[in-house]
């Protein structure tokens, strides 16, 4: 047989295998087009038999497991202190002080303070009443967009020495869940209302993972004296470490929102550095 031949050969039996395919393809398409259109289906003819497929390997139980030898190690999750008494100053390098507002949330005048605040690029701590803020939750998400620190002043503001454990916890623990919501976290500072502290307060304080925090200048605003002399007694009180006293709620607070507009700007070119504390754990 010549070369010629065998090539020609060849072809016509490739030609043949692939003719056979497609005859095989269209009795296939046939039968689906026939199950389409109600006859009755033809059976598609199945492919030659062979060696059956390989069933994927599963994939090895210990690739899936979590290399648990890596990482950082594991530690105690962080204890909060259980106090005998509040903290009344801070600690910080140079002239720091902290002004701390009580009360509210009020939607008459928290923006107005923030506004002082943020024109002033200055962070301060918003000790707020659980019934306040859950009508102005909108006021607790602004303050953690702008920076500021919100702490727990109980649900109602009550005399704390004067209620049950269940009560001080009750005030406590729903006044965190408003400020987790809103906020975006649970308060780590609380301060008892009046000042009026007891050991049940600073144990619950510290189970619900807060740090008791009182103050060094009371500006008395709550009395309604005039703008002119809050300032004063902030100006006249400021030393490294103060924590200052003012309320955003609570009553007519509009003379705390002019008073401020005045000593803000005097504290900052006296070269004091208003912050917000940082957390002390055991």
């Amino acid at each position: 047989m010549t070369k010629d031949q065998f090539l020609t050969r060849l072809l016509s039996r490739r030609r043949a295998l692939l003719a056979g395919a497609a005859a095989v393809g269209a009795a296939g398409t046939a039968g689906l087009f026939a199950a389409g259109t109600g006859d009755t289906p033809k059976r598609p003819v199945l492919p030659a038999a062979g060696p059956p497929a390989r069933r994927p390997l599963k994939p090895s139980a210990y690739r899936l497991q979590p290399l648990t030898g890596y990482g950082p190690p594991r530690t105690a999750p962080r204890r909060t202190l259980v106090r005998h008494e509040p903290l009344l100053k801070v600690s910080g390098r140079g002239r720091t002080m902290v002004l701390t507002f009580d009360d509210g949330p009020d939607p008459r005048y928290t923006p107005d303070i923030l506004d002082t605040l943020a024109e002033y690029d200055v962070r301060a701590m918003f000790f707020v009443c659980g019934e306040m803020a859950v009508d102005n939750k909108d006021l607790l998400t602004r303050m953690s967009d702008e920076g500021h620190t919100v702490g727990n002043h109980t649900w109602s503001h009550p005399l704390l020495t004067r209620l049950s454990r269940g009560r001080i916890r009750s005030e406590m623990e729903r006044t965190c869940d408003v400020i987790e919501e809103a906020y975006g976290e649970r308060p780590q500072w609380f301060r008892a209302p009046y000042g009026a502290w007891n050991r049940a307060a600073f144990q619950l304080g510290a189970e619900l993972g807060m740090e008791p925090l009182a103050w060094t200048v009371d500006t008395l605003d709550w009395t309604a004296p005039p703008a002119r002399t809050i300032a004063g007694r902030v100006e006249n009180g400021a030393a490294p470490g103060v924590v200052v006293l003012s309320h955003d709620a609570g009553g007519d607070r509009s003379q705390s929102v002019r008073a401020l507009r005045d000593y803000l700007p005097q504290l900052l070119d006296s070269g004091y550095h208003i912050t917000v504390p940082r957390r002390h754990y055991a």
